[in-house]
């Protein structure tokens, strides 16, 4: 996956570069917190604001906003989506052989 992940954001990296999108982090970082915002207002509209889950939905291309968004930010910061994915995937291996759980624990 993480391959694939490395291949989506060289894809998102073209795109960016043949459309003359390029923004500073901050910027890029601004972008993906709204689009992910989208996708929680998508989501707590459509659960009824939680009191139904069983109906949660997400619209597929919010959901591909969001990634081309995070693609994009890593893109800008020169960080491998792909490798970043492999280290937060070793590091919730070790939290659940030390602890059992993959959360933080903060």
């Amino acid at each position: 996956m993480p391959e694939d992940l490395s291949t989506a954001q060289q894809q998102v990296a073209a795109f960016v570069d043949e459309n003359g999108m390029h923004a500073p982090p901050a910027y890029r970082l601004l972008d993906l917190a709204a689009e992910v915002g989208e996708v929680a207002a998508d989501a707590a509209e459509s659960s009824e604001y939680g009191h139904s889950p069983a109906s949660l939905s997400v619209p597929e291309d919010e959901l591909g906003d969001a990634l081309f968004a995070l693609l994009a930010l890593a893109d800008e910061l020169d960080v491998d989506a792909g490798d970043a994915l492999e280290t937060s995937l070793s590091k919730y291996e070790t939290r659940i052989e030390n602890g059992g759980d993959a959360g933080s624990g903060a």
